[in-house]
């Protein structure tokens, strides 16, 4: 095997701490064809659907490739921006406003990128770009506040791949999960306060997550326990009482069952249930996507006032706001603790060296 390394390696590279910020992924643009290969790939991760993969294989690629990726690109279309996909430009503003805090207190030591799980930029790529710049020390933050073994071991899988084609593999550490973190709650307590101070509050507030199938959680998944954890933490925190929230799960497919209860069919029965005004926030979501602005904010929002509701409205998601950047901010730090700053005195030394064994100036 050739292991990944770069041309004209410099002997004499100053060593950095890097801080790897990574989410879902997006199709390239908009398109049959870019959701057709996007999807390709998010689909095919046996993380995501567990099933036997020669049965999958043949609905993946005889039935579903066929059909979704126009429905899908269709519904990219009516949120896709001049700069890209929602997901991509608030994961790049949140990696630049991290990297923005970590160069005031750390200066060149520390340096920070982003990438995603499916689609582009690459996981990959950002270790490329990482290894260029000397980062001997490795943190790796994916924007899920809960575990799931779909969506956070999935991106653990895909750098450990990686890394079995690299020549130099960096100390690392990875942030499994951020659920119940103090400053993630109180980032989500500010956000919700502020919002209510401007629009005022409904008669229920929905927290929904995305929903994983329920056999994950008796396989030994944690997700479920951890969402139902962020929502307790986040309600006492805001003087909630149990009978102002509820939490569901959102954009299930197929037939088994999943988490319940589903988000569409408790915002369809609420209306009829006496609930004439109704605000959902999604925590487990660090940035908006498609996800929560056509998904939420425009499908589950007819169901509501169809089913007899009166006023809905999507909270969005912290993106990048300044309470969201500290808290990240703060998690890093957190997970840093205990790893000196790169000492990079001795460069020259080790360049001489490294000529005296024949390697190119």
């Amino acid at each position: 095997m050739k292991y990944q390394g770069y041309k004209d390696f410099p002997h004499d590279q100053k060593a950095r701490i890097g801080v790897l910020v990574t989410n879902l992924g997006t199709p390239d643009a908009a398109t049959p064809k870019a959701l057709r290969r996007y999807l390709g790939q998010f689909l095919a991760d046996p993380r995501v659907v567990e099933v036997p993969r020669l049965l999958w294989r043949i609905i993946l690629h005889g039935v579903i490739l066929r059909i979704r990726p126009k429905r899908s690109a269709e519904a990219y279309q009516s949120v896709w921006t001049e700069d890209g996909s929602p997901l991509l430009t608030y994961t790049k503003a949140q990696s630049a406003a991290i990297e923005k805090q970590m160069k005031l207190r750390y200066g060149s030591d520390v340096v920070v990128d982003f990438a995603m799980r499916y689609g582009n930029p690459s996981i990959g790529s950002a270790l490329q770009r990482f290894q260029e710049q000397g980062v001997r020390k490795l943190l790796v933050l994916p924007l899920y506040p809960q575990y799931s073994a779909s969506t956070t071991a999935s991106t653990f899988d895909n750098l450990a791949a990686d890394f079995t084609r690299r020549r130099w593999i960096p100390d690392m550490r990875f942030i499994s999960h951020y659920h119940d973190f103090g400053p993630y709650i109180e980032a989500m307590a500010q956000h919700l306060e502020a919002y209510w101070e401007q629009h005022g509050r409904s008669d229920l507030l929905v927290m929904s997550y995305h929903g994983i199938p329920k056999r994950y959680l008796l396989n030994g998944d944690p997700y479920h326990c951890e969402c139902h954890k962020s929502s307790r933490l986040l309600a006492e925190r805001l003087g909630l009482s149990k009978d102002e929230y509820m939490v569901t799960f959102q954009s299930r497919f197929g037939r088994e069952e999943w988490l319940q209860p589903y988000t569409d069919e408790t915002l369809k029965a609420l209306g009829g249930k006496g609930v004439k005004s109704l605000q959902v926030f999604c925590p487990g979501f660090s940035s908006d996507c498609l996800e929560t602005i056509e998904e939420i904010d425009e499908e589950n929002r007819e169901y509501f006032m169809e089913g007899g509701g009166e006023s809905f409205a999507y909270i969005p998601a912290l993106n990048a706001e300044p309470v969201h950047i500290n808290a990240l901010v703060a998690l890093i730090e957190q997970n840093l603790q205990g790893w000196s700053m790169p000492d990079n005195s001795r460069v020259a030394e080790t360049r001489r060296l490294a000529e005296e064994m024949g390697a190119e100036r």
